[in-house]
């Protein structure tokens, strides 16, 4: 007979949005034991599972405090109830915990007070992370006469899981396997049943299996980033560019791969946060409230893209193009191979054609050319890499059609990597110029991975250089190069991107066993690339004073978008050709005090531990090249 050996759950703490899906070990009659389940479609031996959870309500209630949410909150801020912000966000355990938050708290109020205007209306923050009803967040405020101690409006729940006396309400909320907590849920113990049935009885057969979580806690909602405005001249600025009416803009984020969240790694990290389902969700809902016209994600497992991302982010109107790395030097499972994934938005792109390059077989020419037979192997196990290249040509349309005129169609190319090389050519609706974006990173989260790889790093960036600049060239494209270069400001790989030359005494430069970036001279390009986020350190006014403290003044570049406990610089980077487009807007970064009240990144409230960088762009024709 089929038998249920034991029941549990990855964690105990169930997220509003993240799915619940139990471990079952199963013993069949043939004493095999398994963990497959064994639906009533396909019983067996006479024999299914069947499933129920439950929702546990009390008449004992109490709130949870917003900053520890396994906590019992003691205390509540009025401020917040007054500036209407939601109500879970008001609770605390005690003086002490809303002590130390309050550098943090303060801005909640902070921007409650300027999301109003001068007319008293409520402002919507259209790159705010989360829409309310995803986030867990419950807007029910406590009457003005509620005070710091009466805690029975707003949020409440049970006051304890343990304890399993009267006053309870059980009530079914679902009959599968798997249940994603809601935010009526809040507060609540979940209790989950698993049972096995007769056939043709439909009689459960002997003991039932129960697991009972913790309360369910909402989602941790970051205080939304906002887009800021940078200061530009016009249709025609001082450059003599003509800038066109139409605008884009380009989200680059390196999502931290499931295989290198590790505990160990990151035990900062609450285990349940950092946990992969969990972790989808969160990500999920902070890449779409950015609401890009092109995604660009870095260190996406083949499988996370085909069974998550591709179908969730179609949904929001998205089509998405993958590139996972070769598997010469990797050995593990193959579909934990993360690479790199490009999404666009339907309404504005057709996909046209794509190619492909693999990185490998430019190593395996470069030994052939130049290294001497005896050496070749050495020289190959230090240039294969699994990198890749893919180059997609898209077509704008115009109000959700194709241009039928050749002569009127426009190309954007979408390059990014991820220890891979990836190329995407859109046709943009709203300019006669072609712009290319290369989105790019090195396989490992920290910059120290390989500092003795500097050369091979290098190789790389100048080798997709040249190929970009022959493109630009031949068909005057202009270009955005953005991504996870894994390479901090005044490293050699910077300094090509950014200074579009290496200085022969640069350091970097030490480090070439192979002679593979001799002579130094030819370590050029001539794009006239400019990083985007240097635009908060050239515009004046003190509306920037804030966001030009988040720069570096010596690079011109954010003073991080990697934190770690053990690392904190800037890996990420959104590079444009400055004489075919202009930078209209940048995604707000981070103040490193309140990431640092988690330690450092992912978080419950970050799920990576790099930040989301987003830059919006108009194109313009410069007169004097025409």
């Amino acid at each position: 007979m089929l038998n249920v050996l034991r029941v549990h759950l990855p964690s105990d703490i169930p997220i509003v949005g993240c799915e619940l899906t139990p471990y079952v070990l199963l013993r069949r009659p043939d004493k095999t034991v398994t963990t497959d389940d064994v639906t009533e479609t396909s019983p067996l031996d006479g024999h299914f599972l069947r499933y129920k959870w439950y929702r546990v309500q009390s008449d004992k209630k109490v709130a949870v405090c917003s900053v520890h949410p396994s906590e019992q909150a003691t205390l509540q801020c009025l401020g917040c109830l007054k500036a209407k912000i939601p109500v879970s966000k008001s609770y605390h355990c005690t003086p002490k915990c809303f002590s130390d938050a309050w550098q943090h708290h303060r801005v909640l109020h902070d921007r409650a007070a300027s999301a109003v205007n001068e007319n008293g209306n409520e402002e919507e923050e259209v790159f705010g992370r989360f829409n309310n009803s995803g986030s867990g967040s419950i807007n029910t405020g406590l009457s003005s006469s509620a005070s710091s101690t009466s805690l029975t409006n707003g949020n409440v729940y049970p006051a304890t899981v343990s304890q399993r006396n009267g006053g309870e309400t059980w009530f079914e909320v679902g009959r599968s396997k798997t249940y994603t907590p809601s935010a009526d849920d809040i507060g609540h113990v979940l209790k989950f049943e698993c049972g096995v049935v007769d056939a043709e009885t439909k009689l459960t057969v002997g003991h039932t299996n129960t697991i009972l979580t913790s309360r369910v806690i909402p989602a941790p909602s970051p205080i939304p980033r906002q887009l800021i405005p940078v200061d530009t001249m016009g249709s025609l600025d001082v450059d003599r560019r003509i800038t066109s009416s139409g605008t884009f803009t380009v989200l680059s984020y390196n999502i931290l791969s499931d295989s290198y969240a590790s505990n160990d790694l990151y035990n900062y990290c609450p285990s349940w946060a950092l946990s992969w389902p969990y972790r989808r969700q969160n990500l999920l809902r902070e890449i779409v409230g950015y609401r890009a016209d092109i995604i660009c994600l870095q260190e996406v497992q083949s499988d996370h893209y085909d069974e998550f991302f591709a179908p969730e982010l179609d949904k929001h109107g998205y089509y998405g193009l993958y590139k996972r790395k070769t598997n010469e030097v990797y050995n593990g499972n193959i579909n934990t191979i993360d690479g790199c994934a490009t999404f666009f938005r339907r309404d504005r792109f057709s996909h046209v054609k794509k190619y492909e390059v693999e990185f490998n077989k430019a190593a395996q020419s470069l030994t052939d050319a130049m290294i001497p037979t005896t050496q070749k192997k050495t020289a190959l196990n230090r240039l294969v890499k699994d990198n890749v290249a893919l180059i997609v040509v898209l077509e704008a349309k115009v109000n959700n059609q194709a241009i039928d005129n050749p002569g009127k169609r426009q190309l954007l190319c979408v390059v990014q990597s991820f220890n891979l090389l990836f190329l995407v050519t859109l046709r943009l609706s709203f300019s006669n110029e072609m712009v290319t974006i290369l989105s790019t990173s090195e396989a490992n989260t920290h910059v120290n991975v390989h500092q003795d790889l500097k050369d091979v790093k290098l190789w790389q960036v100048h080798t997709l250089l040249k190929g970009l600049e022959k493109i630009a060239v031949s068909a005057d494209i202009p270009m955005l190069v953005c991504g996870d270069f894994n390479s901090v400001p005044g490293s050699a790989p910077h300094a090509l991107l950014a200074m579009g030359k290496v200085d022969p005494s640069h350091p970097d430069l030490a480090v070439d066993p192979l002679n593979i970036l001799r002579p130094h001279s030819k370590l050029i390009h001539q794009l006239p690339l400019v990083s985007a986020y240097s635009s908060f350190a050239r515009t004046v006014g003190l509306g920037y004073e804030q966001h030009k403290r988040r720069m570096d003044s010596s690079t011109n570049e954010p003073l991080f978008t990697n934190v770690t406990r053990d690392f904190i610089g800037s890996l990420d980077y959104i590079f444009y050709t400055a004489d075919s487009l202009v930078v209209e807007s940048l995604l707000e970064l981070l103040d490193e005090e309140s990431l640092r009240k988690d330690t450092a990144l992912p978080s419950p409230e970050w799920s990576s531990d790099h930040i989301a960088l987003l830059a919006e762009f108009r194109c313009c024709k410069n007169i004097s090249r025409r």
